[in-house]
């Protein structure tokens, strides 16, 4: 099968199955989904959504973290990985997003980047979820499940399956395909026993046993 007709074929699967796909991360306003993106790094999104509310109870604003110090921020944030980077990230994001962008969050890729904390992924989830633009955040499910399928040849970082991703799917699908593709790795294409059997796609997948 060529890489264009198993796109398609993957693509129009989850267009008709799966319509609407979402972020599973709680928040109200795109500075809460930034914080909960930065929690989120190596953390799963359920228990980022059990630390968040208390968070943004206490700092609900760029103003209110941007004036909390480390020991306020931590008892809050102890239960997700690396909870003393993340404290401080915090911080340093919401005190940077005050001074170089007047407290409203950016969509601009680069200039999320600046910001303390927030990576390329983390930056693509903004733009994308945000703002709804042709980005595609490449987290472990991503990364996994594209190669897997065979949406993508030997990439061997997530910047590699960005571009091929970013090539092959419309740009105004890219904000949903995202989360196809972190759903699917989540809850079927599992790290370990992926639930081929059951599998919309195991057709057009390059991995799946075939009959």
């Amino acid at each position: 099968m060529l890489k264009k007709e198993r796109y398609l074929r993957v693509i129009e699967w989850f267009q008709s199955n799966i319509p609407v796909a979402e972020t599973e991360l709680h928040y109200e306003t795109p500075f809460q989904l930034l914080v909960a993106v930065i929690l989120s790094a190596q953390c799963t999104d359920k228990r980022v959504n059990l630390v968040t509310p208390e968070l943004f109870r206490h700092f609900p604003t760029p103003e209110a973290m941007a004036s909390a110090t480390y020991e306020d921020l931590f008892p809050l944030v102890r239960s997700v990985s690396y909870p003393n980077n993340k404290a401080k990230h915090l911080i340093g994001m919401a005190q940077k997003l005050l001074s170089n962008f007047n407290g409203v969050v950016p969509q601009d890729i680069d200039q999320l980047q600046t910001l303390p904390g927030v990576g390329r992924k983390t930056a693509n989830v903004i733009a994308a979820v945000v703002f709804n633009l042709p980005a595609m955040p490449v987290d472990t499910h991503v990364f996994r499940v594209a190669n897997r399928i065979g949406l993508t040849t030997n990439s061997k970082t997530p910047l590699q399956t960005e571009k091929e991703l970013v090539r092959f799917i419309p740009g105004n699908l890219l904000p949903i395909a995202h989360h196809w593709l972190i759903l699917h790795g989540r809850y079927v294409c599992t790290a370990r026993n992926p639930h081929c059997k059951t599998c919309g796609i195991s057709e057009w997948c390059k991995s799946a046993p075939k009959e």
